[in-house]
């Protein structure tokens, strides 16, 4: 049997943007920069411009508490520029109708949406009248052939990351990585522990206006590459979601090592992984942390964590979730007896973890659609419709291969 491809993409430097006078061009001067470091060609990177641009004017002109998020995508072997963009309305009674060139609600061209739409090589919107619109836009480097995407496929993944109102960092970070094919294998002997340069905050450029401040747009330098684990050919995965206690530089050093950890660890089942993050954040402040590991193929998650992590598996069909429940405790000083729950996975369904700075309250069934967008997309709608300003807020996604 041949390995199956686990879509998987990392995201870093990520910048959020909310002030309505200065986004378009505080979000388009960053998008150069970032599409610049993600080496896309000079003509995309142009067009990523005018794309950022025509999105951030939208929010400027229609929406109400509209927010941007920029970051770089990248799989092993290229990078690509995302944008999400987030507002509670008005909405959109008709999409396809909105996409045409020439129809306005406020009497200008009308060719906003439908340039993002032609420029972009990943596009999707949600959008219900009267409750807002996400969407999300991805664009990779051309070829001469023209438009095209990552060859691994859409993730089958997506987090998005938010720090409280008036903070720089975030104490929220997820990961995914593949199965390794030897799941007994040990952790590499002798590599010593190395907290990612995530930490070396630099000012890039310009400025970005987060939730509830005005804050200078920075950049996280990526970690150094982990050593290659060779997947598993069922096509499962791992995922883990970190919330370190508190908020601000500590909360988000102790994310940073527990997604560290989880990337070095040659662990292959949730509780084992879960017991080498807690070594690793033994010497700093400690955190919530849930590991999941996908099962496709078998139609399954497995999921072990201590803390305030929410986990679900939601239903396609009625919307109905189904809890994964976490042992209370506090990875890196309070580890409990850990335990592991398995839930069956319905075809099409999505897992959904989460931090505190969402309220559990959500249900997919008064967001019509969410299963059938990306899982970017998703994460983006969940953070409107549950995130909270005075905390750190993170959101992650997994569906589309079952």
């Amino acid at each position: 049997m041949g390995a199956l491809t686990v879509p998987l993409l990392e995201c870093e430097d990520v910048a959020w943007f909310r002030d309505a006078e200065s986004l378009p061009a505080a979000a388009r001067s960053a998008a150069r920069t970032l599409a610049q470091r993600a080496a896309l060609l000079p003509e995309r990177v142009a067009e990523v411009c005018l794309a950022v641009s025509e999105a951030a004017t939208n929010l400027r002109r229609h929406a109400r508490d509209g927010s941007l998020l920029l970051r770089v995508v990248r799989t092993d072997s290229e990078a690509a520029l995302e944008f999400v963009t987030l507002d509670h309305g008005p909405g959109m009674a008709d999409v396809p109708r909105s996409l045409t060139d020439g129809v306005s609600s406020r009497g200008t061209l009308g060719i906003g949406l439908g340039a993002i739409s032609r420029l972009a090589d990943t596009f999707d919107v949600h959008s219900l009248p009267g409750r807002g619109t996400v969407l999300t836009a991805r664009f990779w480097n051309r070829t001469p052939g023209g438009r095209r995407a990552a060859a691994d496929g859409e993730p089958v993944v997506a987090g998005i990351t938010r720090p409280m109102s008036g903070q720089e960092l975030c104490g929220d970070a997820w990961a995914a990585r593949p199965l390794p094919a030897d799941r007994s294998a040990a952790p590499v002997p002798g590599r010593p522990h190395r907290s990612p340069a995530v930490l070396d905050w630099s000012v890039l450029t310009g400025t970005a206006t987060r939730p509830g401040a005005s804050e200078r747009l920075v950049r996280a330098a990526p970690a150094p590459a982990p050593a290659p684990l060779p997947a598993d050919d069922t096509g499962a995965f791992l995922l883990v979601f970190c919330d370190g206690l508190g908020h601000g530089p500590l909360a988000a050093r102790a994310s940073v090592d527990a997604v560290a950890a989880f990337r070095r660890s040659r662990a292959g089942s949730p509780d084992a992984l879960l017991a080498d993050i807690h070594q690793a954040l033994r010497s700093g402040r400690g955190g919530a942390v849930a590991v999941a590991l996908v099962e496709p193929a078998e139609l399954r998650v497995s999921l072990c964590g201590v803390g305030n992590v929410s986990a679900f598996v939601v239903d396609p069909a009625t919307g109905t979730r189904r809890a994964l429940p976490s042992t209370p405790g506090i990875v890196g000083h309070q580890l409990p007896t850990l335990r592991t729950v398995r839930h069956q996975l319905a075809p099409g369904s999505a897992l959904v973890m989460h931090s505190d700075g969402l309220t559990d309250r959500w249900q997919a069934a008064a967001l019509p659609g969410m299963l059938s967008h990306l899982p970017a997309t998703a994460a983006a709608l969940l953070l409107r419709e549950a995130g909270i300003r005075r905390d750190d807020a993170g959101v992650l996604v997994a569906k589309g291969m079952w």
